[in-house]
């Protein structure tokens, strides 16, 4: 019932003063994305007005201005925590020689990129705001780096293929290390740098390679501080990992692909574990979130099929998209106590998922937040949650009762599609959307209160409800759409409202045991197969003004 895949990046195109960028609704900030024409003079600012939010722009995308042949000059915000330097490949601030200085090309106290002439024993100067992705990658020219205490990351792919680099020297006020910061350079293709299988660097472990043994156990003489993205990314060898108390996160996809990781113990000292950090550990059974972790990034275990349990902090207010996608094995979860938002899909796919108590704090709950949690049998919905989105519990086959709070507005798209075990569900008043499909194949729906204030029952949204037998329509509904009732082969009465206008194609095909209908004076148009295959509904006495649609009545003995 689950979707392929479930998208864990949590952002959306938006233009502002004719920039482009993405926005992230969670943390409420935005990348500059592809903007190809842009020319002259241009001025970023620290904020952007997006709908009724305000974004702070944090970063300059991958690409996001090459070929830009005419941008001569850029002013970047003081927000600003990330650039590629590909932003600016053959753009006319690379391309001008006035924009470059000791083989250093700078924009705004951020160093972009540089060249062979830079001196081989470079010291980058305090006051550098930052140093974009990529800045020395490729370069051949420099033997010796040192970094300012000014700068708090150094970010991926920094020192890339610095064939002739053989000494970094890293402040302790740096962060974090981005993937690949130092692959393929002079210190990556020196094995005495190697021990045991990792490359460690002034306290920081940035690499490890096949030689990992399958117990990892950090030994160095100085403590290892901080670990780089994708430090430990498919190691097959790897089988279990202590984390050092030295430690204070586990960054993005520290442990991606560890097909073979069954156990991590995790200090109480770490305060984050970022984005995809153990993406797809199929094996992986025990590694318990420490209840002083602030951040659990998004798909942070997804596809770990065997693991068991997991308590969250309450300190943790969002759960950003697939953090549990496919746990298959997870069978309880306790969420915290001031938990905001659960994004989608993440608990998809948890088909061993008993039970969920949501906060009453909640209120957000994204598109397959459930989805295919086959064994969880009740949900009670909080009060500030007013939407249930689209396929939030698709595939609940054994949810049998699901309370929704007063206040909530739409039941989305397919949202409790398959749910076979539904038999009753209570519909606020304040509901005036029921969405496509719904309650699609809940085959044990026997009571459905329609409200009066619904306005919209769409495609297929009780199809294959195959108990229902008496539907009353709401008074507000003005058009019943196409195949809403459709295999609902139980009922018997249906009830339609004195304002309804028009039923739609199919929307009561094949419900062969309806036998009363009870019409009105306003209808005027009857779709195409409406009604067909009911084969003991009783001749209805109409209107001659009433549009009837081909084979709306056929089989109807």
């Amino acid at each position: 019932m689950l979707l392929a895949a479930v998208s864990v990046v949590n952002a959306e195109d938006a233009q502002y003063q004719d920039v482009f960028y993405s926005v992230d609704d969670n943390h409420l900030t935005a990348e500059v994305t592809l903007n190809p024409k842009v020319s002259g003079e241009l001025f970023i600012p620290e904020k952007i007005i997006v709908g009724q939010n305000t974004y702070t722009v944090v970063a300059i995308g991958d690409k996001a201005f090459k070929g830009c042949k005419n941008l001569t000059n850029i002013v970047l915000p003081k927000t600003i925590e990330r650039v590629y330097r590909s932003a600016f490949d053959g753009t006319g601030i690379m391309l001008d020689k006035e924009n470059w200085r000791d083989g250093c090309l700078w924009i705004d106290s951020i160093l972009i990129a540089t060249d062979k002439t830079i001196k081989p024993r470079f010291v980058v100067p305090e006051g550098t705001r930052l140093i974009a992705a990529g800045a020395f990658a490729g370069n051949k020219t420099i033997v010796r780096v040192e970094l300012p205490t000014c700068i708090s990351r150094i970010d991926h792919e920094t020192f890339r293929d610095c064939k002739n680099l053989q000494k970094v020297v890293i402040p302790t006020t740096i962060t974090s290390i981005g993937e690949d910061a130092f692959l393929g350079s002079g210190i990556y293709l020196n094995e005495k740098k190697w021990k045991k299988g990792a490359l460690i660097i002034d306290d920081c472990l940035v690499a490890t390679n096949n030689n990992l043994p399958a117990k990892y156990i950090f030994k160095n003489k100085i403590p290892i501080r901080l670990i780089a993205e994708r430090a430990f990314a498919h190691r097959k060898s790897l089988r279990s990992v202590t984390i050092p108390q030295t430690v204070t996160a586990i960054p993005t996809a520290a442990f991606y692909d560890c097909e073979n990781l069954t156990d991590v113990i995790i200090p109480t000292t770490v305060k984050k574990v970022g984005n995809f950090a153990f993406y797809n550990c199929p094996l992986l059974k025990n590694a318990l979130l420490p209840r002083t972790l602030k951040s659990l990034g998004a798909g942070a275990f997804y596809g770990c099929v065997n693991l068991r349990e997991q308590v969250l902090s309450d300190d943790i207010e969002i759960l950003e998209r697939a953090t549990f996608f496919t746990c298959r094995t997870l069978k309880a979860i306790t969420l915290p106590a001031h938990l905001r938002r659960i994004d989608a899909g993440v608990f998809a796919g948890c088909s061993s998922l008993e039970a969920i108590e949501l906060p009453e704090t909640l209120t957000f709950l994204g598109e397959q937040a459930f989805a295919g949690c086959a064994v969880l049998r009740k949900v009670v919905i909080p009060g500030g949650v007013y939407s249930l989105p689209k396929q939030a519990f698709q595939g609940c086959t054994r949810l049998y009762r699901i309370d929704l709070p007063d206040g909530l507005y739409a039941i989305g798209d397919e949202a409790l599609d398959g749910c076979l075990a539904l038999e009753k569900i209570n519909i606020p008043i304040s509901t005036f959307r029921i969405g496509v499909r719904a309650f699609h194949n809940c085959q044990q729906l026997r009571g459905i209160a329609l409200v009066d204030h619904i306005h919209m029952i769409e495609e297929g949204a009780f199809l294959e409800c195959k108990m229902l037998e008496e539907v009353q329509l709401p008074a507000s509904l003005k058009c019943l759409q196409r195949g809403a009732f459709s295999q609902c082969i139980n009922l018997q009465k249906l009830i339609l409202n004195p304002g309804l206008k028009q039923i739609e194609d199919g929307a009561f095909y094949g419900c062969r045991s309806l036998r009363e209908v009870q019409w009105n004076d306003s209808l005027q148009i009857i779709g195409a197969e409406a009604f067909m295959d009911c084969k003991y509904l009783r001749t209805p006495v109409l209107s001659p003004a009433v549009e009837i649609g081909k084979n709306a009545f056929k089989g109807c003995r």
